[in-house]
């Protein structure tokens, strides 16, 4: 691990002139302690090498740059055209070197599977802030690459950080909560004030670690999706009915049986093993 000078965004936005864009949602991380915090997180003492981080949402560089200190080969992916000319500047000797490669695109729209095989990794991690307007999108993308990952940081509000972490029967347990640990174990890793950042947010955010399940691929199949999609979209409803366009009359009390599942109960009560029995139940029920 080699040592660098912090990167501090205030800096950079005062020497080449810019703002922090609000319709982007720029909040700059500018608290060195929470950048390494978040640096050790992507890329460990204890990591495989080489590591190779793709990361959403790379601002003014403040992370990469801490990431490349550790060893890691990063992909910087960053949308704003006028944050791009900045980091190739800053970094300049570490995209020459191979090192970095900047990605100017929308984070929504990346081949990310492109990004981890075009260098060799023993480690796969991906991070980033997450813009709020797409949050949902890019962690729906992350489920989408928990074969490829080893693990995923992100930094997200704190409203969607409880979310992640929710267990069923809460109130902040919903679709989202179940596809996500649906595909991987969630840690909350830390807070992050308001404070921390510039211009300083109207909320907390908070530092989540999303290790990849092994059994993600078998739990995701398009009936537990289609199954937990019916739960949640009528919540007040009890499974029996939210789920009829799947399963009713007789074949009700089979999957019921089959499963393990009351149909009585709301599908906010249900845990992800209780949405893949069921799923599974239908599946086999539909098929005999």
């Amino acid at each position: 691990m080699s040592a660098r000078p912090f990167l501090d965004p205030r800096a950079l936005l005062a020497r080449h002139g810019l703002r922090p864009k609000r319709s982007f949602g720029q909040n700059f991380l500018v608290a060195p302690h929470v950048v390494e915090r978040i640096a050790a997180l992507c890329a460990r003492d204890d990591d495989r090498a080489p590591v190779r981080v793709v990361e959403i949402g790379a601002g003014l560089g403040a992370l990469a740059h801490a990431l490349l200190a550790r060893g890691a080969s990063v992909a910087a992916i960053e949308r704003d055209r006028e944050l791009v000319p900045v980091l190739e500047a800053e970094l300049a000797a570490d995209v020459e070197a191979g090192r970095l490669e900047i990605v100017e695109a929308d984070a929504a729209s990346v081949d990310y599977r492109a990004l981890f095989a075009s260098r060799p990794a023993a480690t796969r991690v991906l991070a980033g802030n997450l813009p709020y307007q797409i949050t949902g999108r890019l962690l729906e993308l992350a489920t989408e690459l928990a074969d490829v990952v080893d693990r995923v940081v992100v930094m997200v509000q704190r409203e969607v950080a409880d979310r992640l972490v929710a267990a069923a029967g809460t109130k902040a347990y919903g679709q989202l909560t179940v596809f996500v640990q649906a595909a991987f174990t969630v840690r909350r890793a830390l807070l992050v004030g308001a404070g921390n950042f510039h211009p300083a947010p109207e909320v907390e955010s908070a530092v989540v670690e999303l290790q990849p399940r092994r059994d993600a691929r078998t739990i995701e199949t398009p009936m537990f999706r289609q199954v937990v999609h019916l739960a949640f979209g009528e919540r007040r409803k009890t499974l029996r009915n939210a789920l009829r366009s799947l399963v009713a009359g007789e074949a009700s009390a089979a999957v019921a049986a089959d499963s393990g599942v009351d149909l009585q109960r709301r599908g906010e009560t249900l845990d992800v093993a209780e949405f893949a029995r069921l799923a599974d139940a239908i599946e086999r029920a539909k098929s005999a």
